[in-house]
């Protein structure tokens, strides 16, 4: 794989602001008159949305975690397959909002599935593609979910306040662990705020 463009990723807890901030970043760079492409996970082409629905549905509370991490993983061989790269390779700068990490936040930590085989999964399925920059939106999980509407909340959005906290620590030493692609955000900032550190990063990334 040749790799032309930036790939961004931002990651966080349900209800952290992830989303939006992803969106901001993208609208930022448009008007900077640079070639973006922001998608999202799990999804994405049309068998990466397939395999969404069955993840994140409620209908689904029986789903094993061995199911569930390899569910995740196929879902994001075919996003990372047939959009990512191929958008990469044109120069374009590519924003996911959430990729692997999060596989190792809600399988590894809160799942209690093994990291090292979370990580070859990991290799195999994402082509060795590592994200250049990701963002961790960082929020107390009782905000986050404070922030989601309970008749709306799926499958994962469902779990308790404790896995989530487990979520959150699995986030916190991910980025603890790879300083040089994390960035850490105070997700109990203005959405503004939050706007502007992402921007002042970016600037020094892509020298704008």
């Amino acid at each position: 794989m040749m790799k032309k463009g930036l790939f961004i990723t931002f990651e966080g807890i349900e209800g952290c602001g992830k989303s939006t901030q992803a969106r901001m970043l993208k609208e930022f760079l448009i008007k900077a008159g640079k070639h973006v492409f922001l998608t999202r996970e799990p999804g994405g082409p049309k068998i990466a949305e397939e395999i969404r629905k069955m993840l994140l549905s409620v209908n689904n509370k029986e789903m094993l975690p061995q199911t569930e991490v390899l569910l995740y993983m196929a879902s994001r061989s075919q996003h990372t397959g047939e959009w990512i790269i191929p958008e990469l390779e044109k120069g374009k700068i590519v924003i996911s909002d959430r990729y692997y990490d999060s596989t190792f936040a809600y399988q590894g930590a809160a799942r209690k599935i093994d990291g090292k085989l979370i990580d070859t999964i990991r290799r195999y399925a994402t082509f060795g593609l590592v994200p250049d920059i990701t963002f961790l939106v960082d929020l107390p999980e009782e905000i986050g979910l404070s922030r989601i509407l309970a008749k709306d909340a799926d499958r994962l959005e469902q779990e308790s306040i404790a896995f989530h906290k487990k979520v959150r620590n699995g986030f916190l030493e991910l980025a603890n662990k790879e300083p040089e692609r994390f960035v850490v955000l105070d997700g109990n900032k203005s959405i503004k705020e939050i706007h502007d550190d992402v921007i002042d990063i970016i600037c020094k990334e892509l020298i704008i």
